[in-house]
């Protein structure tokens, strides 16, 4: 498993966090993703070899609202 702190622009309440974190572990190989409204990002447990930063990014991107740095 590999870990990973990525910045997320654009959340500014618990449920814009609630729907970061349910984009992220709702893909494939995602163990788990914890965001942080006051340090602005989300903390990532993946399988590398199942889903790459890029998929994630794309996730969190077609929210609308948000986007994730990588």
């Amino acid at each position: 498993m590999t870990e990973n702190t990525f910045s997320i622009s654009g959340m500014k309440c618990v449920n814009c966090k609630a729907k970061v974190e349910a984009a992220l572990n709702d893909l494939n190989g995602v163990d788990s993703a914890v965001a942080s409204l006051e340090d602005a990002n989300v903390t990532v447990i993946y399988d590398d070899t199942q889903v790459t930063p890029a998929a994630m990014k794309e996730a969190v991107d077609d929210l609308g609202r948000f986007e994730m740095e990588i």
